[in-house]
Order: structure tokens, then sequence, then C-alpha cells
């Protein structure tokens, strides 16, 4: 089986990427994956709270979306409206040394692209990261 298609494989890179950087580059789509573009009644709570546990451990945040920019005011309202955190849109961290058409993450969240396998793959970063700093603050205080 190829390597990446091993969940464990996934979170493992990505938490040793955390524990290099101290912190990931997280993108996620907007239409459908925190917006309702299709005004179905879908609701994307799940996506959110885990966008917030990401900015509570200071990951970098993109909307990464095919949207023209004339729709950016809109997207940056609807996100401020309903507390949904980043912190660029369609651009790269400025501490990535390169540039290209595409944008650099570590894991991207999209409705499209595998969202499930992303999400429950960063829920158990996130899960690893807080049991680290418990243990941490543990030691840290005996």
């Amino acid at each position: 089986m190829d390597f990446f298609l091993d969940d464990n494989n996934c979170v493992s890179r990505l938490f040793e990427e955390w524990q290099k950087y101290n912190s990931l580059i997280v993108a996620y789509d907007f239409d459908n994956t925190v917006f309702d573009y299709y005004h179905k009644g879908h609701t994307f709570g799940d996506v959110i709270e885990l966008l917030r546990e990401c900015h509570k451990l200071g990951f970098y945040l993109t909307v990464f979306t095919s949207c023209s920019e004339d729709r950016y005011p809109e997207i940056i309202k609807y996100l401020e409206d309903n507390d949904i955190p980043f912190n660029s849109i369609n651009d790269s961290p400025e501490y990535i040394p390169f540039k290209g058409r595409k944008i650099y993450y570590n894991v991207f969240l999209d409705d499209r692209a595998g969202l499930s396998s992303a999400y429950t793959q960063l829920w158990r970063v996130i899960y690893n990261i807080r049991g680290l700093k418990h243990s941490q603050n543990i030691t840290d205080v005996a």
C-alpha cells in the first residue's frame, strides 16, 4: 500500500511537522466546507470547531478558495460574523520562503478533497499535542 494511504502515517507526519515548527498550516475551503453555498441547510459546526481548536494552538489558517477576489469581502464578513478564525485568503504565510501558484499547507480541509479523512487526522494530531503538553506540564510541576 502507498505510504500515505495509511492515516497513521499521515498523522505521524503532521505531528512531526508540529514538533519541528511548533505550528501547522491548515488550509480550508470556504464553499461547502464552512459555508452553505447551495443553501441546502447544511451546517459545518464540526469543521468550524476544529478550526477554532487549531487557532487556539497557534496554527496558521488560510482560506483556500477558487472564489474571485471580489468575493473576499463577503467571505471575510461571514468568517468574522461566525467567529471562524483565519489568517489569510489564498496566501501562504509570509515566513514560507518559496512562492508558487499553489499555496503551502500541511493539511487541507475541503468538501471535495477527502474532508472526513483530513478532519479525523487533524483531530488526532490535536489530541497528541494536548497529551504531550499535558504530560510536559505535569513534569514541569513535579
